[in-house]
């Protein structure tokens, strides 16, 4: 048995680090570490993001690529080399973590059985949360004994599916408290096992309300009212002095281009084809407009495509890439940004883009789409403009009116970095969580 200790020990857990897409969990960690929490990161795979096209690629290049190993001179961030280099990175099978399954089976018998068996049927009817349950067992079984050896005192998911799993399972097999941070698509596309992960958790935080109430809708009826108590909203958050307006931003003068800024990587939910048509229809009334799209992905193509035929090549520029301040610069430089998120057929749909509160944050009018959790930060006419999704149309209209009215713009700018110092800094929410985490208590 590990007996909790004076300064608590999180092992975290994600898909996959480092990862240019999810760099609020990078930064809740460093945030995290701040605040006294001694932090180990434990990746399901070792991959990383390598900003290779594969749409139309053969299985055997995207394998090699989703698969290339992650190094620490390797990282756009460079805040994440230091965790790079101490993150316990571990195959999916070895020697060691087949000796640590005979482990387990020697010593909790029991424990290792149910926790493989419960992992199956509460995953039967998804081939994917099954699939990953099955080839992650193995490993979180062998870091389950080097969590309890190295003294880890909670562990903590990033996402509600395989990472959540895995923590479910080293909780069953050590006794070490867990807990789960739930975002978007993780919560709306396959929810199996979503109440087991939720029931034995020591909280659940998520991004929004809105997500906090559909986790309680659906585990309300097998868990009753006191799941509402156990879920807690927890924001993500940025680094408010590294976004923050430029000196003098209220005294710039308004030149021509007016430049929209879009950043997400190129894939269907984040909706950047209906920000294309906009900028079309911009022009089309006049409206001398640019747009920057930062991001790699599969739609960068069709995307390619999309605004070579309407006649935007000198106007729509995708930038692929970038660091965060490289980021922070090109928020500098924009009067608005734009993030047209659409719910897809799958499932899938953002919760609160991290985006969103990098713009405000630095002084940047925002358009966003009226989804999910969204409206919490982005109030109409207040803090931001809404637009329907999917609506080209009423997002160029919003567009159209930050456009032309730069004292308009500029009110709605400051009312959202007033938001986001508030309710949205990494560091004052971090300070939350790793709260919660010394209050989680130590292994049993």
């Amino acid at each position: 048995m590990t007996l909790p200790t004076a300064t608590p020990r999180v092992a975290y857990l994600m898909s996959r680090f480092p990862k240019l897409t999810e760099t609020f969990v990078l930064y809740e960690m460093l945030a995290v570490e701040s605040a006294g929490v001694a932090v180990d990161v434990y990746p399901l795979l070792r991959a990383r993001d390598t900003g290779v096209h594969t749409e139309g690629a053969t299985v055997r290049t995207k394998l090699a690529e989703r698969f290339k190993p992650a190094r620490a001179d390797a990282v756009m961030h460079a805040e994440a080399a230091d965790l790079v280099r101490r993150a316990r990175y571990q195959p999916l099978m070895s020697p060691a973590i087949l000796a640590s399954q005979l482990y387990w089976l020697v010593r909790r018998p029991a424990a290792y059985a149910a926790a493989l068996g419960t992992l199956v049927r509460a995953n039967l009817g998804s081939r994917r949360l099954l699939g990953g349950a099955l080839a992650f067992f193995p490993q979180a079984a062998h870091n389950a004994r080097r969590m309890r050896a190295d003294g880890v005192t909670h562990v903590h998911a990033h996402f509600a599916t395989h990472p959540a799993a895995m923590a479910w399972a080293i909780h069953r097999l050590t006794g070490i408290p867990y807990s789960f941070t739930a975002h978007g698509s993780d919560l709306h596309v396959d929810r199996h096992m979503l109440v087991e992960k939720v029931a034995e958790a020591a909280f659940v935080a998520t991004v929004s309300e809105y997500n906090r109430r559909l986790i309680a809708d659906t585990c309300g009826p097998r868990l009753g009212a006191a799941v509402r108590d156990k879920v807690h909203v927890v924001r993500c958050g940025v680094d408010t002095a590294v976004f923050s307006p430029p000196a003098a931003a209220g005294e710039t003068v308004d030149r021509p281009p007016f430049t929209v800024l879009c950043i997400g990587t190129l894939y269907e939910v984040k909706g950047h084809t209906y920000l294309v048509e906009a900028c079309r229809r911009l022009v089309e009334r006049g409206i001398d407009v640019r747009a920057w799209l930062v991001g790699e992905g599969l739609y960068r193509d069709r995307l390619a495509a999309q605004i070579a035929a309407a006649g935007l090549s000198g106007r729509v520029h995708l930038l692929g890439r970038r660091t965060r301040a490289e980021i922070a610069d090109l928020l500098r430089q924009a009067d608005a940004l734009a993030v047209p998120s659409v719910p897809t057929a799958d499932g899938r749909r953002e919760g609160i883009p991290v985006v969103l509160m990098e713009a405000m944050a630095s002084g940047v009018a925002v358009v966003a789409s009226d989804l999910s959790g969204i409206p919490e930060l982005v109030v109409d006419g207040e803090t931001g403009l809404l637009a329907p999704p999917r609506d080209a149309g009423a997002l160029a209209d919003a567009l159209a009116r930050l456009a032309g009215d730069a004292a308009f713009r500029r009110r709605l700018a400051r009312a959202g970095r007033e938001r986001v110092l508030t309710e949205y800094d990494v560091g004052r929410n971090a300070a939350r969580l790793a709260a919660r985490f010394a209050a989680a208590g130590g292994a049993t």
